[in-house]
């Protein structure tokens, strides 16, 4: 095993840092992974799942599980012996790793407990490689000063798992739906050992706001829709509007004061999800990008390209692949039928693209607005920021705030921003949840 292998939840790291705890004696959360250990190498599915959180049910059904999971410890070969477990935290969830050696292999199974010592998800990585590098609550998380539960976003075949986070005390409060970036996001956007929207959503509701945030669905359906001719419409703006709903019909949630911040991509959707639902208070750009995806994408890909100097021949050859298909992006031509793939995504779904100005689309909206923009950001750039800014220049209840020393994450970096910041132990600056808190302060809230 070469790599990470990660199921039931979030982005599979790649690379990592890693810190331990020391094992410790067996305990009722030891008792409890070890007991889903019996029935995953047993192949008893159905009672496995007796053990999940219902996020994790939606994600490990018993056919991914005989298929996809059982399949790969198959070829692991038989059972000779299970060693002492490793344990350690990450907030309020317990990892807890059982190194199994198998008569082809050895490797280490872990199972992730929830406060209530459900399995929230199940892990298969190689034996050196040890417990990741953990989420650190930051200092501005005051659990007593909020509670959450679990949601459930849409109701149809996409549905997806949530958390809302709601502020102890007499309501009704204001509530902001959290919207990912690119990419099969799970509800915290985990990346590595940072949780972007979960510091967002505790923080926010530590200061009296209420925050939705979901697992999307490219996360929890990835294999159905890679086969599906999908647009932004059914990765993104269907789902966050769907959640816009949940999030209002809420007890504790003011049904008029309900905001949307959209995190790169989702902030690029932003309009059409707020032209969709017509009833947004306000919204939240959260390093969000305003160029097409394609002009994002390659100067994306110009920059990693020469981060280190000049390009190797591999690294060009593979920029020049990205220019390539960029090309044929540009050359789509409204009526005609774009080609299957284009840029490792549907040709539809550049084609649905073509001609969507989101700044533009931002004019047309009457309602408050705030963009936030990192200053070490490499993706979303002040390009972007520069184009949204000309756009909105002059609107009374728009405001731009940028941060010199964060990144697309709003964490800091290292000497130079580069992909490397996100391996970086991190949270969400404690200023962009003052000023987020503050902004919606000031809207009557």
């Amino acid at each position: 095993m070469s790599f990470v292998r990660k199921l039931g939840a979030g982005i599979a790291p790649f690379l990592l840092v890693f810190s331990l705890l020391a094992a410790e004696s067996p305990d009722k959360a030891t008792a409890v992974a070890r007991k889903a250990l019996d029935l995953l190498l047993a192949e008893k599915y159905p009672e496995l799942r007796t053990m999940l959180t219902p996020a994790a049910k939606d994600r490990l059904t018993v056919d991914f599980l005989h298929d996809q999971v059982g399949g790969e410890i198959h070829t692991f070969g038989q059972l000779k012996e299970v060693g002492d477990p490793v344990t350690a935290k990450d907030g309020d969830n317990t990892l807890i790793s059982f190194p199994v050696h198998m008569t082809e292999t050895r490797v280490n199974i872990q199972f992730t407990l929830d406060t209530s010592l459900q399995v929230v998800g199940l892990y298969l990585r190689p034996l050196n490689a040890p417990l990741p590098k953990v989420w650190q609550r930051p200092s501005y998380s005051k659990p007593e000063a909020f509670t959450q539960r679990e949601v459930t976003v849409g109701e149809d075949e996409w549905k997806l798992g949530g958390t809302v986070t709601v502020p102890v005390g007499k309501g009704p409060f204001p509530g902001v739906v959290l919207v990912h970036g690119p990419g099969p996001h799970d509800r915290d956007e985990e990346i590595f050992s940072n949780r972007i929207f979960r510091d967002i959503a505790e923080g926010l509701s530590s200061r009296g706001i209420a925050v939705l945030r979901y697992d999307k669905r490219s996360l929890t359906y990835g294999d159905k829709m890679s086969e599906t001719a999908f647009t932004l419409e059914q990765e993104t703006v269907e789902d966050a509007v769907r959640a816009i709903v949940v999030l209002r019909r809420q007890p504790e949630v003011a049904a008029n004061r309900i905001y949307l911040l959209g995190h790169s991509l989702g902030g690029y959707a932003a309009p059409r999800i707020a032209a969709r639902d017509g009833k947004l208070a306000g919204l939240i750009f959260f390093a969000a990008n305003a160029r097409p995806i394609e002009d994002v994408s390659l100067a994306q890909g110009e920059y990693l390209a020469h981060l280190n100097g000049d390009p190797s021949p591999q690294l060009q050859q593979r920029l020049d692949a990205l220019k390539a298909e960029i090309a044929k992006v540009k050359s789509l031509q409204p009526g005609t039928t774009p080609p299957p793939s284009l840029m490792g995504l549907p040709g539809v779904y550049m084609m649905d693209l073509k001609g969507y100005e989101p700044a533009e689309q931002a004019k047309k909206l009457t309602i408050p607005m705030l963009f936030l923009q990192g200053g070490r950001d490499f993706q979303v750039t002040s390009k972007d920021f520069d184009i949204w800014k000309a756009a909105l220049a002059g609107r009374a209840n728009v405001a731009f705030k940028e941060y010199p020393a964060l990144n697309n994450v709003f964490t800091s970096g290292g000497d130079k921003p580069g992909p490397a910041d996100y391996m970086k132990q991190g949270n969400v600056d404690p200023a962009v949840i003052d000023d987020i808190a503050s902004w919606l302060a000031q809207r009557g809230n």
